[in-house]
């Protein structure tokens, strides 16, 4: 009778959860739970290819042997990587088999950071940069450019497969804001990339978007004609010569 009744209260929750609305600015492409689905459960089989297998060894290998579950982050990126993009509970299990762990260890990693898709994304899952010096330099134009051109929602995958659009917090160029990241798993593990594209525009982002249609890899890195990496526009205006020395002790002499 109690066991009747919790599973119908289960059920009852999960339909609730599924009913809820999405939030407009979500923090992550991760979901914060797991529900059962045809293409993502724990029946479904999952391992490495057997190229993953020799990355997998030599990725423990990096540890000591009795701290085999500090190699978690590694496999789970192998791991994202070879599954084209996503993460499914399959997957989490047997990187939890691997490192002789509980699967909630891993199941805990895989949702607190936002660097781990427990959807599926596109084969170039681009990243829009949220934070506040991008944001400041027109981040919301960068991403609503890329929904609108696109015909997607954040976290939507385009009908082709090809491209997704979520959001990532601060990556570490606020001197050459706005700027998105480009996730590339078109060709799995082998050939994965993750690459900056900084300085961009509405107008660049587009331009970016179809030449990854095309197939081409298109420079990254600052997009801005006018500036070399992370350098002012027009070139350095002070620290023109090289810098004098610190005075140093002739500690010889002492």
């Amino acid at each position: 009778m109690l066991r009747s009744l919790a599973l119908q209260r289960l059920s009852e929750i999960r339909h609730a959860l599924l009913g809820l609305p999405k939030a407009s600015r979500s923090f992550s492409t991760a979901l914060n739970y797991h529900i059962d689905g045809p293409d993502n459960n724990p029946n479904l089989p999952w391992e490495f290819t057997d190229a993953n297998k020799e990355k997998v060894k030599e990725i423990i290998s990096h540890y000591p042997s009795n701290y085999k579950q500090s190699a978690v982050i590694p496999l789970l990126d192998l791991a994202q990587q070879q599954n084209g993009g996503w993460l499914p509970v399959s997957a989490m299990n047997h990187v939890a088999k691997i490192i002789e762990v509980a699967p909630i260890r891993v199941y805990e990693v895989a949702t607190f950071y936002s660097m781990f898709n427990r959807s599926k994304v596109g084969k170039y899952h681009l990243l829009v940069c949220g934070t506040t010096p991008c944001m400041i330099r027109g981040s919301r134009e960068i991403e609503d450019a890329l929904l609108k051109h696109l015909g997607v929602k954040r976290n939507e995958v385009t009908k082709d497969g090809l491209f997704s659009v979520g959001e990532m917090e601060c990556m570490g160029c606020c001197v050459n804001a706005p700027m998105i990241t480009v996730a590339d798993y078109s060709n799995g593990s082998e050939g994965y990339t993750y690459n900056y594209y900084e300085d961009v525009t509405p107008k660049r982002v587009v331009e970016i978007v179809e030449a990854f249609r095309r197939g081409e890899k298109p420079p990254h890195g600052t997009q801005n004609p006018k500036r070399i990496n992370a350098s002012p526009e027009g070139g350095n205006t002070t620290l023109l010569t090289e810098p004098t020395a610190p005075p140093v002790r002739d500690l010889d002499a002492c």
